[in-house]
């Protein structure tokens, strides 16, 4: 069933849940499942606003209406996204990644995706990924972050890559580095970081760091180095451009984590939000750069590893982009400045 459907609730329904009332509307057409999983995408409306939580109680006289989208193709195509390439053969590629791009396809963002542009890249090189032509994705970055980053061409670049990122480096070659400027400085010029990261219990989308112990709880180490502080008054640290090196690899692991020791990264819209009225301390014009940065700044300018084929020790560096480099040269311009 596709296209938009519409239900007014009657008298019975005053205090149902929206997803029992909604899956028994719909008359065995959807799961339970599938219809929370509609409402949490947005496909549903209550008086023409969006509703996503499951569990909202309904009224009667509510106007409810589930737009279910077209069904999305099985595989990916390809689309011709320009790339900055650092480096290809019949194994792998290694790309540049810019900000703005989405690693993955996934729902809501089907097309215009890496995975998109390495398709029409790549072509006839590709040689299959479980029987797919396709590339292997083995690390993420997420959308709004920048960097390098390395995909499979062939299933057996595929498993090694796969298997040295799930391995962290810790008995291999695998190095990664990113640059993040974040908000103050951290007490200690280097430090690590070691603590658990699993679901926020405010937004499912986020990540937070959480009890060991939980089912979902995932162990996740981030060592920092500060390699510049920046300055406004002679005690007044208000920025350091920090060095981040991974052990483990979660989901928004960097943004957490510096979060949680209190230095969140300048721009990020989930974790740093509440830092971004520390703008209006800056003199003009860093306090615009930094106060409408529109998104993290983080760049993942560092990645090791051996090849998969040949076992040549392969390192690839890239500068801050455009956008990040001009954030951090306006730091670099206030009056007071205290490098390490």
């Amino acid at each position: 069933m596709e296209g938009e459907s519409a239900f007014v609730a009657d008298s019975a329904a005053a205090g149902e849940r929206l997803d029992q009332w909604l899956t028994a509307r719909l008359g065995g057409d959807y799961s339970r499942s599938r219809v929370q999983a509609l409402i949490r995408e947005g496909a549903v409306r209550i008086g023409g606003v969006a509703v996503t939580e499951p569990k909202r109680k309904i009224a009667p006289g509510d106007r409810i209406v589930l737009a279910v989208p077209e069904p999305e193709p099985a595989e990916p195509e390809g689309e011709d996204i320009p790339l900055v390439v650092l480096f290809e053969d019949e194994h792998l590629i290694v790309i540049d990644k810019p900000a703005g791009l989405v690693v993955h396809p996934g729902s809501g963002n089907w097309t215009g995706t890496l995975v998109n542009a390495l398709i029409h890249h790549c072509g006839a090189s590709l040689s299959g990924i479980g029987g797919v032509r396709r590339p292997g994705i083995v690390h993420r970055l997420d959308k709004d972050t920048s960097g390098v980053m390395v995909a499979a061409k062939t299933d057996a670049a595929h498993r090694a890559l796969s298997e040295a990122f799930a391995d962290h480096g810790r008995s291999g070659d695998l190095e990664r580095a990113y640059a993040a400027l974040v908000w103050g400085v951290p007490p200690r010029s280097a430090g690590t970081i070691d603590a658990a990261l699993g679901r926020s219990g405010r937004d499912r989308t986020k990540r937070a760091v959480v009890s060991e112990d939980r089912d979902d709880a995932r162990h996740a180490v981030t060592h920092f180095t500060v390699e510049s502080r920046y300055s406004i008054a002679a005690r007044e640290d208000v920025a350091a451009l920090v060095e981040c090196r991974l052990e483990t690899g979660r989901t928004h692991q960097i943004r957490v984590h510096m979060a949680h020791i209190g230095h969140p990264v300048i721009g990020d819209p989930e974790y740093g939000a509440a830092f971004r009225t520390k703008a209006n301390r800056l003199p003009d014009p860093v306090k615009s750069l930094a106060r409408d940065f529109p998104r993290q700044a983080l760049h993942a300018r560092l990645l090791s590893f051996r090849h998969p084929a040949t076992g040549e020790d392969m390192t690839f560096e890239t500068p801050l982009p455009p956008d990040m480099a001009e954030l951090v040269a306006g730091f670099e311009g206030l009056s007071i400045k205290r490098r390490n």
